[in-house]
């Protein structure tokens, strides 16, 4: 059931919730102008825009660990574990994040789309930890004008983007991370090589003549046994509001810096609800472990060449920790097409949907092809 959303003094506390301080019950007043202060990427401290003061986020009591993966999942099923969250979901391209506070109609972080500030009550696992922003907003401009400026056969009017400041939000991407140990039977076969020597007949100046040649063969012989691994951090993003192949493109993410959930450092930034649960993470994350399980099993049966005919993995002391990242995100209309970009905030990695333009392409083609005409004619010539 929709609600309208709330004025931000009635919004309940997230306290550690996917909603940003800003939306949640936390305010962070300006000890000099009373202005909302807002988290300064890069440091510890919550700025004013307005009066440029700044208060310490305090140190905090909690510490970032790793929850029992089996035990949520029983809590999730009897109802505990999870807490009360307003969210707002884009019709165009399905996000899910909260609203800014005290506002009827905003832009998707996502798309750029305008939303109409209607919420949702749902229930949702705590982040416990996060990895604040450190790349500043006028970084990560720079960051976009110098990957458009670089792009091959991109309209003009897309190459126009890079002389303006385009607007980008800062947003807090949800993500799991998972450790186990793994224990896998197997059974399958080894291949060792040997070589025969064979003889054939080869016409030499029109006569045959008989000769010999190495040949690699494989002997094959049957094997099993059980194989353990051990993961740690297995991460797994899980928004599915981004297009996967740039959002994974973000990595590597410097996880050991990792910082305990504080709504301090959402102040002023927006974040996202996961799409993908808990448990539909794991099985996401089975898939990170599938080919380094394989590859154990192969080394374990040895040989040159192998074949693996069984595999049954068991999973066990699964941990977990529900996070979020960082990512500025800026969205751009071309010929009613969303084109999105990205910055990882921790690293600066840039990562962009991009359209191309068959004119330009067009030319260099027909270009490289009167290139090749005139070298194909001076070579003719010269050959005379």
């Amino acid at each position: 059931m929709s609600t309208p959303i709330k004025p931000e003094s009635e919004v309940p506390s997230t306290d550690g919730a996917v909603a940003p301080a800003e939306s949640g019950g936390a305010r962070f007043p300006c000890r000099q102008c009373g202005a909302k202060l807002e988290y300064e990427p890069g440091t510890t401290a919550l700025k004013c825009p307005y009066c440029g003061a700044e208060n310490e986020i305090a140190k905090a009591a909690a510490t970032v660990e790793e929850l029992d993966f089996a035990a949520e999942l029983k809590e999730l099923e009897a109802g505990a574990g999870t807490q009360e969250t307003l969210t707002v979901k884009c019709q165009a391209c399905a996000a899910e994040v909260t609203a800014p506070p005290d506002v009827t109609a905003f832009s998707c972080p996502f798309c750029g789309t305008n939303i109409v500030a209607t919420a949702r009550s749902s229930k949702a696992i705590k982040p416990r930890s996060l990895l604040p922003f450190s790349v500043k907003r006028e970084k990560a401009q720079e960051l976009f004008r110098g990957w458009v400026r670089k792009l091959w056969f991109a309209p003009s009017a897309v190459k126009k983007l890079a002389a303006i400041d385009q607007k980008l939000a800062g947003l807090y991407m949800p993500a799991w991370t998972y450790d186990c140990r793994t224990r896998a039977a197997y059974t399958g076969q080894r291949g060792d090589y040997y070589w025969v020597t064979e003889t054939y007949t080869a016409m030499v100046n029109g006569k045959p003549q008989v000769r010999t040649r190495q040949v690699r063969k494989i002997r094959w012989s049957s094997a099993s046994g059980v194989v353990a691994n051990t993961f740690d951090d297995l991460l797994v993003l899980a928004s599915r509001s981004l297009p996967e192949k740039l959002a994974t493109s973000l990595a590597p993410w410097d996880l050991e810096d990792l910082v305990p959930y504080q709504d301090d450092y959402l102040s002023g930034f927006t974040a996202e609800s996961y799409q993908v649960g808990l448990a539909d993470g794991f099985e996401a994350a089975k898939g990170l472990m599938d080919p380094v399980i394989r590859s154990t099993v192969c080394r374990d049966i040895g040989g040159d060449e192998q074949r693996i005919a069984s595999l049954a993995v068991q999973y066990g002391s699964i941990t977990f920790k529900h996070l979020l990242l960082p990512v500025w995100v800026s969205a751009y209309r071309f010929k009613e097409r969303v084109y999105r970009f990205l910055v990882n905030a921790r690293t600066g990695e840039v990562q962009g949907d991009r359209p191309y333009s068959w004119v330009k392409i067009t030319l260099a083609v027909l270009g490289g092809l009167a290139l090749a005409g005139v070298i194909v004619m001076i070579v003719a010539a010269a050959n005379r």
